[in-house]
């Protein structure tokens, strides 16, 4: 089998030296290897570190494609690689990543062995570590401060998942749903994979696979991303609800009930009725304990400990507030954002899956 290895990148210069380091060590045969980069646009060296790994590697690979994207989002990008991508496995790399040297080389023998869709386990990680950035990767690496999803820790065998991180699909997956839906932001995964689940098609996760995610650097940057996944999450359920899962929905839920209770303590206050401040009370009380339990229970998993460790009780909610009002924005714009909807983003899913088809038919329609 031949594989597309496929980068989508937008200001990430700083990123990309490590990320093309890992590529070319690769222990997967380069001359069954296409590399597809694609810039967003980017302002920075981006472009240029691309186009400087082709030209001096270029003879290495089955071959090396430089492409744009000048609609910028991570979904049109995506579409504009699995349009190009002529391999028969197609690999997903975010730019803000790590893959071990034979990273290809397994997802490939997994597919070659009758998957269809497949990955391995994405933890966190970070680039210059301090202590203080040790204890935002101790944070984001925990449940109660990430997600569940079990992609994100080490996988347990081999298992199917509902979604999948870097994951390597077959291109006939692509000539069958089609590209990713333009028309979202952070949870073009999710609304991808519960297509690609709905057609029939399993997404195997083995602990063979491993890649890694580096995290939001500072805790500004980390309570940006996760309002932005908050509000995305929001949009996306006037879309395709069956893609949500109601553990994302948790934030949104902590966040409503500590309004809720404030709200009816006022009101108590305003009526003498004092009593319905034990609502909030109770919520804050249940919260802090759940909050001090995981912080602690992050501290014993900490690989460096430092004093910044103690800062975890404040980071928690601080990032689970920020995803919670994220969700309730999004719910609060969905009806003028639905209103919006032109329908270009459906017939972009149905042009990609042409030319995956177009690009399986000039290869002789193998996979």
């Amino acid at each position: 089998m031949t594989v597309s290895l496929c980068v989508i990148a937008y200001n990430e210069q700083s990123a990309l030296p490590g990320l093309l380091a890992d590529i070319s060590a690769q222990t997967f045969p380069k001359n069954q290897t296409e590399l597809v980069f694609v810039d967003s646009a980017s302002d920075d060296r981006t472009k240029e570190l691309f186009e400087s790994f082709a030209d001096e590697h270029g003879a290495e690979y089955m071959s090396i494609r430089v492409l744009d994207n000048p609609a910028r989002s991570q979904a049109a990008g995506w579409n504009v690689a699995i349009s190009s991508a002529k391999g028969d496995v197609i690999i997903r790399i975010d730019a803000h990543a790590s893959v071990p040297a034979d990273f290809t080389e397994k997802n490939e023998a997994l597919i070659a062995s009758g998957e269809y869709v497949c990955g391995g386990a994405r933890p966190s990680n970070i680039e210059d570590p301090t202590p203080y950035r040790e204890m935002l990767l101790a944070a984001e690496s925990s449940m109660f401060g990430s997600s569940i999803a079990g992609y994100r820790r080490k996988a347990e065998g081999k298992r199917y998942v509902d979604s999948i991180f870097h994951g390597a699909y077959r291109r006939e997956v692509f000539a069958k749903v089609g590209g990713f839906n333009t028309d979202l932001g952070r949870t073009e995964d999710n609304e991808l994979h519960y297509r690609i689940r709905q057609n029939g098609f399993r997404i195997c996760c083995s602990d063979d696979i491993i890649s890694y995610q580096n995290i939001r650097p500072t805790l500004r940057k980390m309570v940006s991303q996760k309002y932005g996944n908050g509000r995305w999450i929001g949009l996306t359920l006037g879309v395709c609800p069956g893609c949500i899962s109601v553990f994302h929905f948790v934030p949104f839920c902590f966040v409503s009930a500590l309004m809720l209770c404030f709200a009816a303590g006022i009101a108590g206050s305003l009526f003498s009725m004092p009593m319905l401040w034990l609502g909030l009370a109770a919520v804050c009380a249940s919260y802090t304990l759940a909050d001090l339990l995981m912080s602690g229970a992050a501290l014993l998993t900490g690989s460096k400990i430092s004093a910044w460790y103690l800062l975890l009780p404040v980071v928690f909610p601080v990032l689970h507030i920020a995803y919670g009002c994220g969700t309730i924005a999004g719910l609060v714009q969905l009806p003028l954002w639905k209103h919006g909807l032109t329908g270009k983003a459906q017939k972009e899913i149905e042009e990609v899956k042409k030319k995956v088809i177009d690009n399986t038919e000039k290869s002789g329609g193998k996979d």
